[in-house]
């Protein structure tokens, strides 16, 4: 049997069985891309061994021996999959090992739930994880499916001794399942990657296949990715300017995409990027930025250390620089060049600031500028203020006059190239989350007003209401240059593969729309949502969903004030508390999974977790048909936002947009903790917390459960 391209070595079981130990050890060598290693020669060879004594009894039955198989969302193979009567076994082993970690077992537990739910071939099979510590003497004496029933079995341990038995055990425990399909190491693989996994497995690789869904009808990247990558090679090969805004649900990938046309702009297929062609990635978002290349840079120091490379971990972090940046720094970098003080409202290059050079003229080097969360840049009031008084990042340059908003400067530092430069726009709907973001329209102004040479590629998307209030059309009417595309719009969220319906469960949810009683109907048994009044029943709801190395964490909004006395701390907003809270495991207590500190919307916009809690305060409430919005004055009470000043205004809408972020951040499920609040009196008569009343809870409980959900 030939070997699939996502395995170093398959075969039926009585060819393994009859090969030669070294002829197979050949094989896998050949296959395998990369230096090998002599632990990994080693362990082969022992696995090759032990098998093949193992398997005897089973010589005449048909199935498969699969070694190192591919796991694409992990990034990661799994060491051996065995095919027999009906059952997938997954063995991790560790040759050579006596103990047993419980970092072991949650990897070979994490290959068993990587298969039953992205593994085509893989659905509704009885799939068995199975941890082989060579020299472990005791074996698992309990063979059974777990609660979850989903026909993956809890997880085994055993040593090589006792392997034999151990699968004999399962085939008792299991009979009569039906046969595998013999095409099963081919299967069709529809991994829906977290953003930090794609990430890794982009810049190792810089390669997106095999990390996003590939089916046509499931999801839209690959399209969208492709035109953008034909809009870039349009631009240089014409000379143009061009700027694309891409929309999407939340979730739905926008992210994954312009980091991926970031690598393969960048590296185009080769090692090494390729000259004068290259992309970077920007974000505002300072966690993201500094969640991805931590992860990344930690990821590629593990690697290069695995292969014999002399390189620490700051090596990695600064390359992993280059290709991912916030873009104050890069807004600063382009400050830099500017001659002050600014005259007549006009920003000019100060020649004996920077060095013209011929392509990039006093540009950046990079031809393509992907923004992540366009609609997050800041007015033109809000960037003079901030730069009036001397920014915080780079250079903190004082610029008095600053007569551009952010969008307006960002489009006229990629216009100081004299050759070419693309600008893509990620734009995500009602997600603006902080005072003076100007939303989708500053950009669109811009380009009428300042830049009406450059070509427009747009979503028609952007015409929906949540983006620029409902008035792209409008502002774009005079533009002679744009061009519309379906392509441009992501409308599957990949983050939720349980619920593809979320996103529109939520908008209705918070747009208090009829529909959303029937929208949770279609997702819940897929996607569970269920509701609490105690945050000890959440943990326990979290603790008892989480399995393998799946995280979980708590989330509330940067309003909420009053969650101390339910044993939940806010994560402090240093960017290296969210490091810790995104990528430490469920071991160190600065970890998500620990449930103690919840991160808000600043912290968790782009990233995502498996399962979570949304702790839902006082500051929103639904009383009387209708969303009241507060703000706790840091003492006694909660002020309400009453007023239709444009800045009230502008505020409640902020808070709006952060329960929609929070709402759609897990991917398999999550639990809204709505408090009971505080019910005791005084002796005197008076409440016992003023702070926490229930009627500032019980409205939106009711709302909620009046939807249809749960009650735990």
């Amino acid at each position: 049997m030939g070997n699939s391209p996502r395995c170093l070595y398959q075969s039926e079981i009585a060819a393994f069985l009859d090969g030669d130990r070294e002829a197979i050890f050949g094989t896998l060598c050949d296959s395998y891309h990369g230096d090998m290693l002599t632990t990994s020669r080693e362990a082969w060879m022992g696995e090759i061994d032990i098998l093949q004594e193992v398997l005897a009894p089973w010589k005449m039955s048909s199935g498969q021996v699969v070694f190192e198989y591919d796991i694409p969302r992990l990034g990661k193979r799994i060491d051996v999959v065995l095919l027999l009567q009906g059952v997938v076994f997954c063995l991790e082993f560790k040759v050579g090992q006596s103990s047993v970690l419980q970092a072991d077992i949650d990897q070979v537990l994490d290959y068993a739930l990587d298969l039953k739910n992205f593994h085509k071939l893989s659905e509704g099979r009885l799939i068995a994880p199975v941890l082989v510590a060579t020299e472990c003497t005791h074996a698992s004496s309990v063979i059974q499916s777990s609660v979850y029933d989903d026909r993956v079995v809890n997880p085994l341990i055993t040593g090589a001794r006792d392997l034999q038995g151990l699968i004999s055990g399962v085939l008792s425990r299991f009979p009569s399942e039906p046969p595998i399909d013999e095409r099963w190491a081919i299967s069709p693989y529809a991994p829906t990657p977290t953003i930090i996994e794609a990430a890794r497995s982009l810049y190792e690789s810089h390669s997106v296949e095999d990390i996003t869904r590939h089916e046509a009808d499931q999801a839209s990247t690959d399209a969208t990715i492709s035109y953008l990558l034909e809009v870039i090679q349009k631009s240089k090969e014409k000379g143009e300017k061009s700027i694309c805004f891409v929309t999407g649900v939340p979730g739905a990938g926008k992210t994954l995409v312009g980091l991926d046309v970031a690598v393969r702009q960048t590296y185009q297929g080769l090692d090494a990027p390729v000259e004068d062609e290259g992309a970077v990635y920007l974000s505002g978002n300072g966690p993201l930025v500094a969640v991805l290349t931590e992860a990344l840079a930690r990821d590629n120091y593990q690697k290069s250390k695995a292969r014999g490379e002399a390189k620490n971990v700051t090596d990695s972090r600064r390359e992993v620089g280059k290709f991912i940046q916030i873009i104050h720094r890069y807004r600063d970098n382009m400050l830099a060049k500017i001659r002050t003080p600014i005259e007549n409202g006009v920003l000019e290059i100060d020649p004996e600031k920077a060095v013209r050079l011929d392509a990039a003229g006093y540009g950046e080097v990079e031809h393509v500028a992907i923004f992540d969360e366009a609609q997050r840049s800041w007015t033109h009031k809000k960037l003079a203020e901030y730069l009036k008084k001397g920014g915080t990042y780079g250079n903190k340059m004082k610029v008095a006059n600053f007569p551009m908003s952010e969008a307006s400067f960002l489009i006229w530092s990629l216009d100081q190239r004299e050759d070419w430069a693309t600008i893509i726009c990620l734009v995500g709907g009602g997600q603006e989350i902080h005072t003076g973001e100007a939303g989708i329209s500053e950009w669109i102004e811009a380009l009428n007003t300042t830049f009406p040479n450059w070509k427009v590629y747009i979503s028609p998307q952007l015409t929906e209401k949540e983006y620029a209030e409902g008035r792209v059309d409008e502002l774009l009417r005079e533009n002679p240059n744009v061009t519309y595309s379906k392509s441009l719009h992501l409308s599957v969220s990949l983050r939720s593969f349980r619920a593809e319906k979320l996103a529109a469960f939520v908008h209705a949810l918070l747009d208090l729309d009829e529909r959303a009683a029937s929208l949770y109907v279609d997702i819940k048994d897929r996607y569970p949502i269920v509701l609490t009044r105690s945050m000890d029943k959440a943990r326990e709801w979290l603790h008892a969903r989480a399995r393998g190395s799946e995280r979980t964490g708590v989330l509330m909004t940067k309003e909420a004030a009053r969650y101390k006395p339910l044993g939940i701390h806010v994560l402090p907003a240093d960017n290296r508390n969210a490091i810790h809270w995104f990528l430490e495991d469920k071991t160190d207590t600065r970890s998500s999974n620990y449930l103690e500190d919840a991160a808000t919307e600043i912290q968790v916009q782009g990233l995502e977790l498996d399962h979570t809690c949304l702790l839902w305060d006082a500051d929103m409430r639904y009383e009387d048909g209708a969303w009241r919005f507060f703000k706790f004055d840091g003492k006694t009470k909660w002020n309400e936002q009453l007023d239709n000043t444009e800045n009230k205004h502008v505020q409640r809408k902020y808070m709006l947009n952060a329960y929609r972020v929070l709402l759609t951040r897990a991917r398999m499920g999550m639990i809204i903790c709505i408090p009971e609040g505080n019910r005791n009196v005084t002796a005197s008569g008076f409440p016992e917390d003023g702070t926490r009343l229930p009627e500032y809870y019980d409205g939106t409980f009711e709302y909620l459960r009046s939807l249809g959900i749960e009650v735990v």
